[in-house]
């Protein structure tokens, strides 16, 4: 399991007063949730193991959205006030997460993208159709957390989505995305993310493209190269056994 998550001042007690945050950075949920019951709950022991208001950092350029679903529902059960921050990119899956702040600052030179659900499908015209419905579902609970945060109209959502819309700190304030933009205070508690956060489609296709094939027994474009002096060994023996 790669953890997307990290804590700071984790459980929040009397002799421990500090509020508690959350980093979300990189990917989420870059091995799945899907049919896993560990990790989900592993999130949420972590959440539930202390108390009072939670600022949580997001960095992500996206990624699993069960991961985020439930990760957005656990936030919005929370008892304490949710503070989200976003200090690079929220993006695909990231934005769903973020609807789940009590209030919502953006960096001045952050960005958020909204965007429709993709998959990846194989078998017959039937497999496809359910694919196809399967999307259609998950855009319309998708729609529902963005309609609760910003109140816009279900349509203008969608129409969002279809354009796969990116928001500088003003659009999202705008939109109803955010609620402020972030001014200039203590930087402590920001951390340097250890990965590339732009978010490129190609590179989540191919990502997922490349777990599907080793699901599959299926070899990636790498795993199926040959080295140049593999090729003539083998050659060589062709020629020997003549």
């Amino acid at each position: 399991m790669k953890k997307f998550w990290k804590w700071k001042n984790q459980a929040q007690t009397e002799t421990m007063p500090e509020a508690r945050t959350l980093f979300l950075n990189g990917t989420i949920a870059e091995e799945s949730w899907f049919d896993d019951d560990v990790t989900p709950q592993l999130f949420k022991d972590e959440l539930m193991a202390g108390s009072g208001d939670i600022t949580v950092w997001i960095n992500s350029p996206g990624g699993d959205c069960v991961a985020a679903a439930q990760i957005y529902n656990m936030l919005m059960d929370y008892k304490g006030n949710v503070t989200v921050k976003i200090d690079g990119i929220a993006a695909s899956a990231a934005s769903v997460i973020a609807m789940a702040g009590t209030k919502v600052l953006m960096s001045p030179v952050s960005m958020m993208m909204i965007h429709n659900p993709m998959t990846v499908a194989f078998g017959d015209s039937g497999e496809m159709q359910k694919a196809i419905d399967m999307l259609a579902s998950v855009k319309d609970s998708i729609i529902n957390a963005y309609e609760i945060k910003t109140g816009l109209s279900r349509t203008k959502l969608s129409h969002l989505m279809d354009a796969e819309t990116w928001m500088d700190a003003n659009k999202a304030v705008e939109l109803g995305f955010a609620d402020e933009i972030m001014q200039r205070t203590t930087t402590d508690e920001v951390e340097v993310p250890q990965v590339s956060m732009l978010y490129s489609k190609a590179n989540v296709v191919n990502s997922l493209m490349d777990k599907v094939a080793a699901k599959c027994a299926i070899k990636s474009e790498e795993t199926r190269k040959t080295k140049a002096d593999d090729l003539m060994d083998r050659l060589n023996l062709i020629k020997n056994w003549r």
